[in-house]
């Protein structure tokens, strides 16, 4: 448990810093620097020095200056943006705010309750707190992309990149593979279907003629852990959020009516519309989901190896056979199969990053061929299978252009953007006020942040 705190730590905070500080207030403030118009408060350096040590351990007192001068970069921009008035819309700072609490609710299996304790705020109070830091960090990325619009890089100066880095510098590439699947979901037979059905209508006649209470049902009989342990309750959710067929059953409905039962894919629902604000509706429900018997997987299983021999047999291209038989809400389906590495956004995988079924089933595969059906547990708890492809490997090397020009060419224009910034920020400190408190003026590293404070404010 403590070890599952400690990965639920690193991935909130690797996502979403100003969110984990939420969880450190006790610095007595003070500004400690202004840029333009733009404020550096002391809990702002200390709180980004507490949340670094949790990451990485004990750190020296002089790292608290590059935590500054990142800060004054930052107002920088944001003054900047300001001042050329760009514009951030409540729109997307409430989408970019729902998007980053769901991914962490994600990382809290949904539960609601834990999100609340680590925050000791509910999530509507948790998103106003943090509206406006989000707001400036959404017109300090906007600000920054506007700068580097312009910068492009050619293939010369890639080449000039990679033979800058010294010979014994060059990093080391372990194996890496690109691979495709094709996954297949077991179907419920009708007889499980009918009595899922069965069982949910009678639920909800409990509810709607016998006047049990809907909570106390849907914590006893939800097949949706999350919300059950809450009495069914689903929160203030946006329109999109829900799959199509839950919403067309919760929008159609009027305040604290219940619907009839529908099925979806997770299986059978009745939902009750709590409250609606705009597109903004408050629901909770029941789902129960067809019980997937051993037939049915038996039958997924031998379905999907068919689907291998006529690739084997070139009876049908991969692709094809992707289109036709893959589920369809799979990542891949809509990427002619190919999977993304979560870790990265790209096709590659190294070896180590595989799932150790997959990589167990691949290891011996030629360049081109397919595993028989594996299986694989959803983020849902349903059980499928898959065929996996295997596209493409590379054996471990030191870099180099020809095998590794994409990721050469990432590092270069990284390179690239970061010193048109820099060049960027150098000119800007010229014709900004900026003042620094004195506790930070013998760090040597913002010793030019501090060769204008005595300019005029623009």
């Amino acid at each position: 448990m403590i070890y599952m705190k400690k990965i639920i730590f690193i991935l909130i905070a690797a996502a979403f810093p100003f969110l984990m500080m939420a969880q450190e207030k006790s610095v007595i403030d003070k500004v400690v620097a202004i840029v333009g118009n733009e404020l550096v408060l002391l809990s702002d350096v200390e709180e980004q020095y507490d949340l670094m040590t949790k990451q990485q351990g004990v750190l020296p007192p002089e790292f608290r200056s590059r935590i500054v001068e990142n800060l004054l970069a930052d107002r920088l921009l944001l003054n900047q943006a300001r001042l050329d008035s760009i514009i951030v819309t409540d729109e997307e700072i409430e989408q970019q705010l729902q998007a980053r609490i769901d991914q962490i609710l994600a990382y809290m299996n949904n539960d609601i309750g834990q999100f609340e304790a680590y925050y000791g705020q509910t999530i509507s109070e948790v998103k106003e707190t943090f509206r406006s830091d989000l707001e400036n960090q959404l017109l300090v990325q906007r600000m920054r992309s506007s700068i580097v619009a312009d910068v492009s890089i050619t293939p010369a100066e890639v080449k000039e990149f990679f033979n800058s880095i010294p010979t014994d510098s060059l990093p080391y590439f372990n194996s890496e593979v690109e691979i495709g699947e094709i996954i297949f979901k077991p179907v419920v037979n009708d007889e499980q279907r009918e009595i899922s059905r069965s069982k949910l209508e009678e639920i909800r006649r409990r509810v709607v003629e016998d006047g049990e209470d809907f909570a106390e049902l849907a914590r006893i009989y939800s097949d949706d852990p999350a919300s059950a342990r809450l009495g069914g309750d689903l929160g203030m959710q946006r329109r999109g959020t829900f799959v199509p067929e839950f919403e067309a059953a919760a929008y159609n409905l009027e305040k604290d009516s219940i619907s009839e039962v529908f099925e979806t894919e997770f299986g059978f629902h009745f939902v009750q519309l709590i409250d609606r604000r705009g597109n903004n509706i408050h629901t909770r429900h029941i789902l129960i989901r067809p019980l997937i018997t051993q037939n049915d997987l038996i039958l997924a299983k031998n379905t999907l190896d068919s689907v291998r021999s006529l690739i084997q047999w070139d009876s049908i291209n991969f692709s094809r056979a992707v289109k036709l038989f893959s589920d369809e809400n799979s990542q891949s389906f809509n990427n002619d199969g190919v999977m993304v590495n979560p870790n990265t956004g790209n096709p590659i995988f190294e070896t180590g990053d595989l799932e150790p079924d997959i990589y167990f089933a691949i290891d011996t595969l030629d360049i081109g061929g397919i595993t028989a059906p594996i299986e694989f547990t959803d983020r849902d708890g349903s059980v499928g299978y898959r065929l996996v492809l295997l596209k493409s490997r590379t054996v471990p090397h030191v870099a180099n252009l020809t095998q590794d020009y994409s990721k050469i060419k990432a590092a270069a224009t990284e390179s690239k953007t970061n010193q048109f910034i820099n060049e960027w920020v150098m000119e800007k400190i010229q014709s900004t006020y900026i003042n620094i408190d004195p506790m930070y003026h013998h760090f040597p590293n913002l010793a030019v942040w501090m060769g204008k404070e005595s300019a005029a404010r623009p």
